[in-house]
């Protein structure tokens, strides 16, 4: 079968499509069951420095309980969590209360399997594939939960930043001292625009999560291009920013999540990062 897949680009991208479908579908579980099991750790350690007893509760993690509706707690069977096909049949609706399902759940389920055949098109059948599949998988979770919650959970970026020290142990992506000294240089650069900002405004700009994401992308993509990605989420920020404010009526002062945006510059940074810089630096 790996043969097979490596002789033949076209089931390749297949394969890790539709893989990439299913994973999608575990992403919706993340996105929804990781900042509910975060607040609860949260409490427990509250109540624990408290002396307080949390009553006992069911078993809440990515695997338990399964999967019901939210609004009528009907059981969801395997064949109703299909990826897309299932709320395309289902006409985005619950089968026993007909509560309209997010059209979310096939959004984010199409973005991971486009993204992971778009990743083994381009690097090629090999590990350079597979692991790209990860950097974009975790970026599309981490983004949607960052849209909810406010939040870049430690979990997910720290994940981020080990895999990516880990596959450029061999320079995968880039050399091991680019993706070091890029880790290093994500988190401080950000660390230092935070606390200036706040020296200056008595504001936080951005949180925490925010710097370890950076950190994480210049795991995976090395300390040169920590420029461009930054330049890009920049960009890709005001522009939505203010799109929002002018169409939306988006209040100004309400902050808006950063990590999308540094999510979405990563990925063009890991396709196109080469061209985009040699066209920079050649013109």
């Amino acid at each position: 079968m790996i043969d097979l897949l490596g002789q033949s680009p076209g089931m390749w991208v297949a394969v890790a499509g539709v893989f990439g479908l299913l994973i999608g579908s575990f992403i919706n579980v993340v996105v929804h069951r990781l900042p509910v099991m975060m607040q609860r750790e949260w409490q427990a350690q509250c109540a624990e420095l408290q002396g307080e007893a949390l009553p006992e509760t069911e078993p809440y993690n990515l695997a338990r309980p399964a999967s019901t509706c939210p609004s009528c707690g009907h059981a969801i069977a395997w064949y109703e969590n299909i990826p897309i096909l299932s709320w395309l049949w289902l006409r985005g609706r619950c089968s026993a209360c007909a509560t309209p399902i997010s059209s979310r759940y096939p959004l984010v389920e199409f973005l991971a399997g486009a993204c992971a055949a778009y990743a083994a098109w381009h690097f090629g059948f090999g590990l350079q594939g597979v692991a790209a599949c990860f950097f974009l998988w975790l970026l599309v979770a981490m983004t949607f939960i960052d849209l909810d919650t406010y939040l870049l959970p430690d979990s997910l970026t720290f994940l981020l930043l080990w895999l990516g020290l880990l596959v450029n142990l061999q320079g995968l992506f880039v050399p091991l001292v680019s993706a070091v000294i890029g880790a290093m240089a994500g988190y401080l650069s950000l660390w230092l625009v935070y606390h200036g900002f706040r020296l200056l405004t008595g504001k936080e700009g951005m949180g925490y999560g925010d710097f370890k994401l950076f950190a994480a992308l210049g795991a995976w993509l090395g300390w040169s291009m920590l420029p461009l990605v930054i330049l890009l989420a920049s960009l890709i920020g005001a522009l939505i920013g203010i799109a929002m404010i002018l169409f939306a009526g988006h209040d100004h002062a309400k902050p808006i999540p950063f990590g999308p945006y540094l999510a979405v510059a990563g990925v063009i940074a890991m396709f196109w990062g080469k061209p985009l810089m040699s066209l920079y630096l050649g013109g």
